[in-house]
């Protein structure tokens, strides 16, 4: 541990009610991710309008989470040094005109991949931040719940980008589909402009520390643990949203005897969203299952189920429609249901001093591994025979499951070995 002589404290946790800031930040991330899965939702649409490539929707997806990687070391760690509410508030209205953007001006591939890398970008503002003032606020035995509900509110983000993208986009086209989610967008950053409280003016950084220094986070073996299994958390949890509704579509249209058309129907996109809905759920008791059992141990038997069972997954098409939704369904489950206990373990782990550091390599490299899981799910699926084959799909989530599978290594190898970070529950 860092010595407490180089280090100011961490901040008090806020006069305000924890419980209503937890609230506000819950339902302004709702809000704030309304265009996050809009692309993806639409995915069929612009396979047909825009001729797009498996690979080429692939980089589009994934290079969302490339705006994220790039930025996110530099505006989580500022967390450290200046209060996280400005950059929260300035990353959601460059969300908000991201996708403002992509209604008015996208046109195809380069364009897409502008507009989506400045969304994520805008997303790195505030996911991590938003955390960041959420833990700076809290204390106590129910820091953990709060930070759990926070993180597991991005499934339901998710849930209702994609209902936003499914309605509008069936019922006006996908431009409006896109100003529907900037509009959302922009009610997340008056609710945060309102509701998030200004911080103290001095924050806790450890004295001489250069900004991008994360060299003790990356020795700190506790919270690494966490952040290289969240890694691979994310490179399964992405790869299944990015992918998720035009393998749906797929699967329905090969239980109904008929080609894909580029058309997303609405059952489609509406299970869609109540597939990633259960990641609200999944998550929340994830983190209650991990606080009450011990976080590696109920860690480690989530990610091992989820890859086993995503080794399945892409083969399910060929079963009838509703046979196929429900085992996308308990996959959905098991992807999400280790999330916000790995950011809790990680969070919770940090060195004094050094929180806002530890969530920069932590959404560095979680969203890193999206950003690659997201382009690689698009690069098997076209090696293997494309979006029009069964094995092809197989083939695809097989590759998720073994990448989810190198989590649980992570945890075993760098757990109770290293500083005995702060687990909680039985061991």
């Amino acid at each position: 541990m860092a010595d407490p002589s180089t280090c100011k404290s961490e901040p008090a946790a806020g006069r305000s009610s924890p419980g209503r800031l937890a609230l506000v930040l819950c339902l302004a991330e709702v809000l704030g991710m309304a265009g996050t899965m809009s692309f993806p939702a639409l995915l069929p649409t612009f396979f047909a309008e825009w001729r797009l490539g498996t690979v080429e929707a692939g980089w589009i997806n994934g290079v969302f989470h490339g705006g994220y990687v790039a930025a996110v070391p530099v505006l989580v760690t500022l967390t450290d040094r200046i209060d996280p509410r400005r950059i929260y508030l300035f990353s959601t209205a460059l969300a908000a005109l991201a996708l403002l953007g992509f209604a008015l001006f996208a046109d195809g591939f380069w364009t897409a991949m502008l507009f989506r890398a400045l969304g994520g970008v805008g997303l790195a503002g505030t996911y991590m931040p938003g955390l960041r003032i959420l833990s700076d606020h809290t204390a106590g035995p129910r820091q953990g719940r709060y930070l759990s509900f926070y993180t597991a509110s991005y499934a339901l983000g998710s849930s209702a980008s994609v209902l936003i993208a499914g309605l509008a986009g069936a019922e006006f086209g996908w431009r409006a589909a896109f100003l529907a989610s900037a509009a959302a967008t922009a009610a997340a950053l008056a609710l945060a402009w309102w509701g998030i409280p200004r911080a103290p003016a001095e924050r806790p950084v450890a004295a001489e520390t250069a900004l991008l220094d994360f060299r003790p986070v990356l020795r700190h073996r506790a919270a690494m643990g966490y952040i290289l299994a969240y890694s691979a958390h994310c490179y399964e949890l992405f790869g299944l949203r990015a992918w998720l509704v035009a393998f749906l579509a797929f699967a329905f249209a090969t239980s109904a005897g008929t080609v894909p058309d580029g058309t997303v129907p609405a059952v489609v996109t509406t299970l869609g969203t109540v597939i990633l809905l259960l990641g609200l759920p999944a998550s929340i008791l994830g983190n209650e299952a991990a606080t009450r059992y011990g976080r590696r141990r109920v860690l480690v038997a989530i990610m091992a189920g989820s890859a086993l069972l995503a080794c399945g997954v892409g083969f399910s098409a060929s079963l009838p429609f509703w046979l196929a939704v429900c085992v996308v369904a308990l996959y959905g489950v098991t992807v999400t249901a280790d999330s916000a206990s790995l950011t809790v373990g990680a969070v919770t782990n940090a060195l004094p001093g050094r929180r806002g550091a530890t969530m920069a390599v932590h959404s560095f490299l979680g969203f890193g591994a999206a950003f690659v899981g997201s382009v690689m799910f698009g690069v098997v699926l076209d090696a293997a025979g494309g979006g029009e084959s069964h094995l092809a799909w197989g083939l695809a989530f097989v590759s998720q499951g073994l990448v989810v599978a190198l989590g649980p290594v992570a945890l075993l190898v760098l757990g109770d070995m290293g500083s005995g970070g702060r687990d909680g529950g039985k061991r």
